[in-house]
């Protein structure tokens, strides 16, 4: 029987040697995982046989074994190499490529999901984000708002035809005007934009049309009494109110609370009066604002703006200079995509030449009860299996999944170190194996030589 054992241990160490081997290649492939050779001996024995003394006829591979341990995470400078520091796969999957498929038409998924640990993604021709293998990362889409909701894993596209323009609705406006302010109305009333003894302060701000197209309003604030305040509007020089001689009029007038000066809507004698859309009081301290059509500088002419809700709620009058602390308005121009980030909860947001973000949508991962059961594909890309179980999906970071680190990589975790010792341990193994065959043909040589 010596034939017997050391031909299965030489078998045996090949094998390990084979499996080490393989580590040692992918030592540098990121996302790999290393393998472990496990063996189990073998008997021979009759069915239901009780004897106790049995002599082993050998060793066989009982199972190449996946390690998925965590490797090191190593930083680059790409924006779309991810790494997973935790549990779970990214999901990804082939695709039906149609050469007479229209631009930008969704990819048909070929195939079930497979599942990588590799994070070297790239954007192809039509904006989604695909591996080496020309597999598309799946994950939550993101809708023309930019909102994402869970839903089936879908292949993720960058919105890389830009983002419309968005018209202006509403401007905030915090500012504080000093009520030790001389009052400025000319003797003849009214006020000449052109003179700044005229008016006390005046700040500008840009709007944007329906087309995306910039507005320039200019506020300008005119003390005439104590504790009350004119708002007067232009839009690129033209002013927003007129009476029928075309003198400008003020859009509205502010009166703060005489004994706090502080918000003009929350009582106190404090009010805004406001003279467009009808007239009224705010309540609130919004104020309805129409900016007509007008031509720029240039000489090109804007959309009319309407319904843009002008807030001055949150306005004073303390004995300070004027300043204003907060100007934002929701408009903007149309914009083209100029780079992405994600997060480490797999939002991706995209980054626009107009200065806006959005997200693009969220990518999904995977987890499964016995990872060691994944079928390797080759191409850093594993396939679920029975053994392996369903995958669960979820979000980076929520339950047990991993986070994500963008301008990352997962290293293998192999090490490398072991590996050559384990080398040298399986060399050592095929020797002795090779030498009970030796011995064991020494031993029949013997037996032939007997006279």
């Amino acid at each position: 029987m010596g034939f017997q054992q050391g031909l299965s241990g030489l078998n045996a160490s090949s094998k390990n040697l084979d499996v080490i081997g393989n580590n040692v290649a992918n030592a540098g492939t990121f996302g790999a995982k290393s393998s472990r050779a496990e063996f189990a001996d073998m008997y021979a024995a009759a069915m239901n046989g009780t004897g106790a003394n049995n002599i082993g006829i050998g060793v066989n591979l009982a199972a190449v074994a996946q390690q998925f341990t965590q490797g090191n995470i190593t930083t680059t400078e790409n924006p779309l190499d991810l790494a997973i520091n935790g549990a779970g796969f990214f999901q990804v999957a082939d695709v039906a490529r149609d050469p007479n498929a229209a631009p930008n038409t969704a990819p048909t998924m070929d195939g079930p999901p497979m599942y990588t640990r590799n994070g070297q993604f790239k954007v192809n021709r039509n904006g989604y984000i695909e591996n080496n293998q020309k597999q598309v990362l799946l994950g939550y889409v993101a809708d023309a708002n930019g909102v994402i909701a869970p839903q089936q894993a879908r292949p993720i596209q960058l919105p890389t035809a830009g983002i419309n323009p968005q018209a202006t609705t509403g401007i905030d406006l915090e500012f504080n005007l000093d009520s030790r302010s001389a009052i400025t109305v000319p003797a003849t009333g009214g006020i000449n934009f052109n003179d700044p003894t005229t008016f006390n302060n005046a700040t500008s701000v840009t709007l944007f049309d329906a087309m995306g197209q910039d507005v320039a309003v200019t506020y300008y604030f005119q003390k005439t009494a104590a504790n009350t305040w004119d708002v007067y509007a232009t839009a690129n020089g033209n002013s927003l109110m007129t009476n029928g001689a075309g003198d400008a009029m003020p859009v509205a007038t502010i009166n703060y609370p005489p004994t706090s000066g502080g918000n003009p809507t929350a009582g106190g004698g404090g009010s805004i009066a406001y003279y467009m859309g009808g007239g009224g009081t705010s309540l609130d301290g919004r104020i309805p604002i129409d900016v007509p059509a007008t031509v720029r500088p240039d000489g090109s002419s804007t959309l009319p703006i309407a319904g843009i809700q002008l807030n001055m709620g949150n306005s004073t009058q303390y004995g300070t200079t004027f300043g204003v602390t907060d100007l934002t308005q929701n408009g903007f121009a149309a914009g083209q995509l100029v780079g992405v980030s994600i997060d480490n909860s797999g939002v991706i947001m995209a980054r626009f030449s107009n200065g806006q973000s959005r997200p693009a949508g969220q990518i999904e991962l995977a987890t499964f009860r016995n990872p060691q059961g994944l079928q390797p594909l080759g191409g850093n890309i594993w396939a679920a299996t029975y053994a392996s179980g369903d995958p669960t999906v979820s979000t980076p970071g929520s339950g047990n999944m991993g986070v994500l680190q963008a301008g990352a990589l997962e290293e293998s975790n192999v090490d490398l170190t072991a590996e050559l010792v384990n080398m040298i341990t399986a060399q050592r193994a095929y020797q002795a194996n090779a030498q009970t065959i030796r011995t064991q043909d020494q031993v029949l040589q013997t037996l032939v030589s007997l006279r």
